[in-house]
């Protein structure tokens, strides 16, 4: 345990610690704590805002809507190929009726044609009627595959709408719960800049460079001879300079290096 204050290790600790001595009212101090406490809060509210379980939960069910959303992408994709082969199949169809159909009132009139050629033309109507039926057999299975990839469209639809709206559902949330925290994070910010204006500059500048380089904690309790930043009890000769030194001489753990303040239960 060093203090910055006490002059008979003044030479040799201030050159360790290439720090100067720092002096500052036990009441400064031990508002050090109270600080510390608004600052660990702000810390647990970040921590808080970042580790929402509905975020976790948007990134899942983002991803299953972006899956179900390309799966969809490809139904209507067969489904529009689908209507336009069938479109073509039934084109196909009437070209072959309509054919048929003016062979058949070439048959019916029987004019100008000679028996080979009315056995051509028999033949050819009934070559033209096999060619309808196979066509038309297409046509139905076209249209089996299409009223197919329709129920999918249908289905999917349905998949993007429900996975859409539990979406919604945890953004909302998400965002009422970043209002609460944000709202008490905005409060928690006043008094820490009520508390902060009311610490010495020189003991705040320090206590705000500790808590960068410790993980956040720049002043830590003296609680029955133990660090409770570094949770370090005090051996006899750290605990024996620290009740030598003055009230006001702001003192460091040994062991973490933090602001360590006194108070009546430090146990000293």
């Amino acid at each position: 345990m060093t203090t910055v204050t006490a002059p008979a290790a003044s030479a040799t600790r201030h050159h360790r610690n290439q720090e100067p001595p720092l002096n500052a009212a036990p009441a400064d101090q031990i508002r050090l704590l109270d600080l510390q406490a608004l600052d660990v809060r702000l810390t647990q509210l970040a921590h808080k805002r970042k580790s929402l379980p509905e975020h976790a939960e948007i990134q899942t069910l983002e991803g299953d809507l972006a899956q179900h959303r390309d799966l969809l992408v490809a139904a209507q994709t067969e489904e529009s190929d689908t209507a336009r082969e069938q479109t073509k199949a039934e084109q196909d169809v009437d070209q072959v009726r309509q054919r048929a159909a003016r062979d058949q009132q070439r048959l019916d009139s029987g004019a100008g044609l000679s028996p080979k050629d009315l056995e051509n033309l028999q033949h050819e109507i009934a070559s033209l009627a096999k060619r309808q039926g196979d066509l038309e057999d297409v046509v139905l299975e076209i249209m089996e595959r299409r009223e197919a990839a329709q129920e999918r469209v249908r289905e999917l639809t349905g998949r993007v709408a429900s996975v859409q709206a539990k979406i919604d559902d945890a953004t909302a949330r998400r965002d009422a719960a970043i209002a609460g925290i944000d709202a008490e994070v905005a409060t928690v910010t006043k008094e820490r800049e009520v508390v902060a204006a009311s610490v010495p500059a020189d003991l705040l500048k320090l206590y705000d460079k500790l808590r960068t380089q410790q993980g956040g904690v720049g002043a830590a309790r003296l609680y029955q001879r133990r660090c409770e930043g570094c949770q370090l009890e005090l051996n006899i000769t750290e605990l024996n300079e620290v009740r030598s030194a003055a009230a006001d001489a702001v003192v460091r753990c040994e062991n973490c290096r933090r602001i360590l303040v006194r108070t009546p239960e430090s146990g000293l």
